[in-house]
């Protein structure tokens, strides 16, 4: 079974990762703040206050920069009925899955190729007793396994930069429907000088992915019916988390190439919203 959802060696190694960093403090020691656990960065100012300690009260700051990163996907979803189904491609430990579920009340599935994943996420779902509605499945993202035309809504955060995108964004337009929608969240590099940038290597490094320039996205998902009807600019929006998060107890020594990329235009933080046509 496993062969056939790790392909790769890349696929392999990107799913070892995140199986051997199972304890990473950020996204543990967050998610305790009220048991909803993230796998994806933050949005927004931060209180100021904060910073006068205790550190509880930066875990806490930050968790909700991080919620509010999840909120604003879920906004570019536009309405979702409670009968129709939606997919979380690369959904790590589940928690913008269960909120999408809270706010919509559809059932939600969700893919990782990290078995620790998805028995992570889907203890969380039996806990909250709505595992038959919210589900995650060990899949590859571009093999879902999923009937043509039966979802209404997918989204990926944070994901796209381990996979091809042009076999991505084929799959997911075989799994929408007519009009169905398909919000991203993404880093991606300036594609004048993010390829060049130091800081850029460094999270590619840090992470074990292969960032994609931005113009990559625009083009696989035209090639793929995909047509954007919204594209937000998060950069700005995204500094204040990792300013936040190195003066943290959680600083993992990366928030430094993030700043710096973010800052000097060569990384991208973005949120495209496409309708399938």
């Amino acid at each position: 079974m496993t062969s056939t959802i790790l392909r790769t060696d890349f696929e392999k190694s990107v799913a070892a990762y995140w199986n051997t960093h199972r304890n990473d403090p950020v996204n543990l020691r967050l998610g305790e703040v009220d048991d909803l656990y993230h796998h994806h960065y933050g949005v927004g100012p931060y209180d100021p206050s904060v910073l006068e300690g205790p550190e509880q009260r930066i875990i806490g700051e930050l968790h909700r920069l991080e919620s509010a990163q999840a909120d604003l996907l879920l906004d570019h979803l536009g309405p979702v009925e409670p009968d129709e189904l939606i997919l979380d491609a690369g959904s790590g430990r589940g928690g913008t899955s269960i909120m999408a579920h809270q706010r919509f009340g559809c059932e939600v599935d969700g893919l990782s190729i990290s078995e620790y994943q998805v028995g992570f996420a889907n203890d969380q779902a039996a806990r909250r007793g709505i595992a038959e509605r919210v589900r995650f499945h060990f899949r590859n993202m571009l093999d879902t396994r999923l009937p043509s035309g039966s979802r209404r809504a997918i989204w990926t955060n944070e994901t796209t930069m381990y996979v091809d995108l042009g076999d991505l964004y084929r799959e997911f337009a075989r799994v929408l429907g007519f009009g169905g929608r398909y919000v991203c969240i993404t880093g991606c590099a300036n594609d004048v000088t993010g390829l060049r940038s130091k800081a850029v290597s460094r999270i590619n490094e840090h992470y074990t992915c292969d960032i994609h320039p931005r113009s990559a996205y625009f083009r696989a998902l035209a090639d793929n019916g995909l047509v954007p009807i919204e594209v937000v600019d998060l950069t700005a929006a995204t500094i204040p988390y990792w300013r936040l998060r190195a003066r943290s107890s959680v600083a993992t020594g990366i928030e430094e190439a993030f700043l710096t990329a973010y800052q000097e235009g060569s990384f991208h933080y973005l949120l495209i919203a496409a309708d399938r046509i």
